[in-house]
């Protein structure tokens, strides 16, 4: 009797146990890196997005709102569904950070609208916390708000050094992460919607160029960062750039001349960042080069960047930035550059088993953003034919995380018809 008593209440306790953990597994809302992959509710999570860095400047005021809710739906009708954009504007037009500690209310009530679009759209938030430039402020804003209360500092590259201008940056990290939503009620860092934040855009020391000054930046904001916020992913937001001190065998791999303070390998490999990125702009580091060079660079960048990040970091590799300027000299079209880049990602994704996660092209921009457009501006409903290159990629994407056995990014069920067919042969597109 006892013994059948305590087998019962075993066999309850063990099938709660299993119930608590297919919960933990299946229901659980955030994006995550598990291994070498990014998994949503326990399946695979492949994607293909984009970048919009000016929404902020353009949600805060209610007469520009409607750029940001197009650009979503559009971007979401081509089946792009995580956006990289900036949750920082320091100092200057529509700041965001007036000064340190002080917010504009309206601008962050902007930062609400558009976090609240996006969970509308079904569209997942990369969001950087400071420029490494002085585009929206930066590292420069933040010295100089420091040298204005008197603090002895030299330059920038003080941003990662000086105590006073890490506890402002460690003060706007605390702002926006425990920031509530007067729209969806939620608080920032409880919000699904939002699938990492980056530490900072393209960091760049120039007064020392063995990486330890920014690994070291890393690792204390990297800390402190998950010290609020332990449910989502982190990343640093790196272009990729290997130190030739710590990996001399990888310096063949950065673009002659690029030397920018970044220990790639080892910064990666701290504990507290959750997966590795890189940017790829072979039209401006290999300036002059034909388009078939340009083209080999970036393949080349991708493949030996995706090698770390299976075999060195054991994270999730993203692209988070590339794209091609209308601006350039005559030759391959943008369409086809992109779709060569495409390619790529989508042959590391298929062999890796999704260790590249997926890619955000630089930039989608709604119509009528002329004084914002840089050369990479892509406006889906009107440049048709590239959208038609995008949109082809997400849905090989998504029929390559259905075959790896999980629903597409950003579905519940279903398949992605004869895509998912083509993707099972090796997705031959372009």
């Amino acid at each position: 009797m006892i013994k059948s008593l305590f087998c019962t209440l075993f066999g309850l306790v063990l099938l709660l146990a299993m119930a608590c953990a297919e919960a933990v597994l299946g229901d659980d809302p955030f994006v995550k890196a598990q291994g070498i992959r990014f998994v949503l509710k326990g399946q695979p999570f492949l994607f293909n997005g984009f970048n919009s860095y000016w929404m902020i400047q353009f949600a805060a005021d209610a007469a520009d709102r409607t750029k940001v809710s197009e650009v979503f739906r559009e971007a979401v009708a081509n089946g792009l569904t995580v956006c990289r954009t900036w949750a920082f504007n320091d100092g200057g037009y529509r700041a965001l950070q007036v000064s340190p500690g002080v917010y504009d209310e309206q601008v962050f009530q902007g930062l609400d609208f558009m976090i609240s679009e996006a969970q509308k759209n079904g569209v997942r938030l990369i969001l950087s916390l400071v420029n490494n430039y002085k585009d929206f402020g930066g590292r420069s804003q933040y010295v100089d708000w420091a040298r204005e209360a008197g603090e002895a500092v030299n330059n920038e590259d003080d941003f990662y050094t000086n105590p006073i201008v890490k506890n402002y940056y460690k003060s706007h990290v605390k702002s926006v992460l425990t920031r509530v939503n007067t729209i969806t009620k939620m608080a920032y860092r409880d919000d699904p919607t939002i699938m990492a934040w980056e530490l900072i855009n393209e960091p760049r020391c120039h007064s020392d160029y063995s990486g330890r000054t920014i690994n070291d930046w890393v690792q204390e904001m990297a800390s402190y960062t998950k010290s609020i916020d332990s449910k989502h992913m982190l990343e640093i937001g790196m272009e990729g750039f290997y130190c030739d001190s710590t990996t001399p065998a990888k310096k063949q791999f950065n673009p002659p001349g690029y030397q920018v303070g970044t220990d790639y390998i080892r910064a990666n490999l701290i504990k507290d960042i959750d997966f590795a990125t890189i940017h790829a702009y072979p039209d401006i580091w290999l300036s002059g080069q034909s388009d078939r060079s340009q083209k080999a660079f970036v393949l080349r960048w991708m493949w030996s960047h995706w090698e770390d990040a299976r075999k060195i970091h054991r994270k999730p590799l993203l692209l988070a930035e590339f794209g091609k300027s209308k601006k350039d000299p005559p030759g391959d079209s943008v369409d086809s550059y992109l779709a060569a880049v495409y390619r790529g990602v989508y042959g590391l994704a298929r062999a890796g088993g999704g260790s590249m996660g997926g890619s955000l092209v630089w930039q989608v921009m709604a119509e009528g953003m002329e004084s914002y457009h840089d050369g990479y501006e892509i406006i889906l409903s009107q440049d048709t034919s590239t959208a038609g290159v995008i949109s082809r990629q997400s849905r090989l994407m998504s029929a390559l995380a259905h075959n790896l056995g999980g629903p597409p990014a950003g579905e519940e069920s279903g398949g992605g018809g004869g895509d998912e067919q083509e993707a099972s042969k090796g997705g031959q597109h372009g």
